[in-house]
């Protein structure tokens, strides 16, 4: 069979394993990494899909720039800065704990792996994946920050974490010295992080002069590589310029991109995302075999206490330092929210929510095939994401329950008052056109209506907080006009982010709804 046609079906099997993956999942409600899994393990048996080996620079080189690029431009830039302690505490000082005591755990359970493979393993193992934790907690309504904290350290831990792989990879080819990779450590993070931002900009100024929304997802798919590629290429860290790129460009796209580019490009990023995430977890099952066979020169007894101790570690620890070393930040110098509003309750849920998943995984298959101890380093870092997701993602909720932190009305209210503020600014520009009869004064009714009946709706909910907080949608007319008031309405978003009124998530989710009613009358008028 032709080396093109074998690649061809085994991509058709693997698209295929995770529409029933994912449907299993729906219909059973365990985590779909699990039956994803279960199924690539099952076509491994198949000759064809067990002759499907995925080379590691395959992983290193696509999926891990367009995850992280992705975390990076939904990346809330305020709300970020404003917990950037907190943040920092978890993200850089659990991410390198968790990566030097798992280095530690291995080392002592088997003594003939060399601290930079052991490494490697601790820097897999180390970054969180939030995805699973706060899709939970948004829809039991907990307290936002939990949420922010929790996402900005994922972003930053995913960039601490991977340095820290590269710096085992070197290790593995050359000898390293303690101020040898200090210094390595310097430039890689320097010089990642100098090329992101000019990448960034240069990026920016040319999203500015393209209206096409099809050029404008194509740059993006390109943007992830640009950043990632020649930074690596010249010894630089890829991940934090990929990473630097997207915070930037993230922190700007409502300026950079047309409506309807943001729509399909969010929607393209979406399913792109889905199916990165989910083909690796088939990838896993693939390999599963493999790994299998490689640890075959291990005793089962020595597998498992390996496991536990690595899972126990990268568990405790995490809820150790939430409860424990968290609070202890409060003293670092600096002027930074208190830390008197992260409770006892909100820091057990944090250290619950430590949920591994597609970084780790994408880590691990792209350690090299020479590296020694492969399969030992893959099925540990299986073990992990399997473990956090089936046992800590199934219980997060009811611990959230049990723990009343969630069904809060917070972010409906929020969203309310913004709903309410746009809607007052747009009928306050209608009426600055009407009075320069700009807009004749039958259509100026009509819409003041429409926008007066949103508002009495934003009202009802503020008033007694048992609204549902939608606004109504109209029928189409001015065209001309309908841009100006939509236009008065994202300015006031804006400004109300920027005087730290709304969320960037209450932001984004009110401009995406005009971005739809933009639209939708675009192609009305077609």
């Amino acid at each position: 069979m032709p080396v093109i046609e074998a690649y061809l079906i085994v991509a058709v099997v693997i698209a295929v394993m995770m529409l029933v993956g994912r449907a299993v999942a729906r219909g059973t409600g365990v985590p779909a990494a699990i039956p994803l899994v279960l199924l690539g393990v099952a076509a491994s048996f198949v000759p064809t899909m067990s002759k499907a080996v995925v080379p590691p620079d395959f992983i290193l080189n696509l999926y891990l720039p367009l995850l992280v690029y992705r975390a990076a431009f939904l990346t809330a830039p305020r709300e970020t800065r404003e917990d950037a302690v907190p943040i920092s505490v978890m993200a850089f000082g659990l991410t390198c704990a968790t990566a030097l005591a798992v280095m530690a755990a291995i080392r002592l359970a088997v003594p003939q792996v060399g601290w930079p493979v052991a490494l490697a393993l601790g820097a897999a193992v180390a970054p969180t994946d939030p995805v699973s934790a706060t899709s939970i907690m948004r829809r039991l309504g907990t307290p936002r920050r939990l949420v922010t904290i929790l996402e900005g350290e994922s972003l930053v831990n995913d960039a601490v974490a991977l340095t820290l792989f590269g710096l085992a990879l070197t290790a593995l080819s050359e000898p390293v010295t303690l101020t040898g990779g200090v210094l390595l450590m310097v430039r890689v993070v320097a010089g990642g992080v100098l090329y992101g931002l000019a990448l960034g900009w240069a990026v920016g100024r040319l999203r500015r002069r393209i209206t096409d929304g099809g050029t404008q997802i194509v740059l993006s798919l390109i943007t992830p590589f640009a950043a990632y590629l020649p930074a690596d290429h010249f010894g630089f860290s890829g991940v934090l310029a990929t990473i630097t790129t997207g915070f930037y460009l993230g922190t700007r796209a409502h300026g950079l991109l047309q409506p309807a580019s943001r729509l399909t490009g969010n929607a393209f990023w979406e399913v792109l995302v889905l199916l990165l995430e989910s083909s690796l977890f088939v990838l896993l099952g693939l390999e599963i075999r493999q790994v299998i066979n490689g640890v075959s020169r291990y005793s089962v007894a020595t597998l498992v206490s390996t496991a536990l101790i690595v899972l126990l570690v990268v568990v405790l620890l995490r809820l150790v330092w939430t409860m424990l070393a968290f609070p202890l930040a409060r003293w670092l110098p600096g002027r930074h929210l208190s830390f008197d509003r992260v409770g006892k309750r909100a820091r057990l849920v944090m250290g619950w929510a430590g949920m591994r998943g597609a970084i780790t995984l994408a880590v691990a298959l792209s350690i090299p095939l020479s590296a020694p101890h492969r399969p030992l380093l893959i099925f540990m870092a299986a073990v992990v994401v399997l473990a956090t997701l089936l046992g800590q993602a199934t219980t997060l909720a009811p611990l959230l329950r049990r723990l009343g932190l969630g069904e809060s009305r917070k972010t409906v209210v929020e969203e309310a008052r913004a709903r309410q503020a746009t809607t007052e600014a747009a009928l306050a520009r209608l009426e600055e056109l009407a009075s320069k009869e700009e807009v004749d004064e039958r259509t100026a009714e009509v819409f003041r209506q429409l926008y007066e009946l949103r508002l009495d709706r934003a009202r009802a909910v503020l008033d007694d907080e048992d609204g549902d907080g939608q606004g109504a949608r109209g029928e189409s007319g001015s065209r001309w006009l309908r841009k100006q008031l939509a236009h008065a309405q994202r300015d006031e978003l804006d400004d109300l982010y920027a005087k730290g009124k709304i969320s960037a998530a209450t932001q984004r989710h009110l401009i995406h709804e005009l971005d739809l009613e933009e639209r939708r009358r675009a192609s009305d008028s077609h």
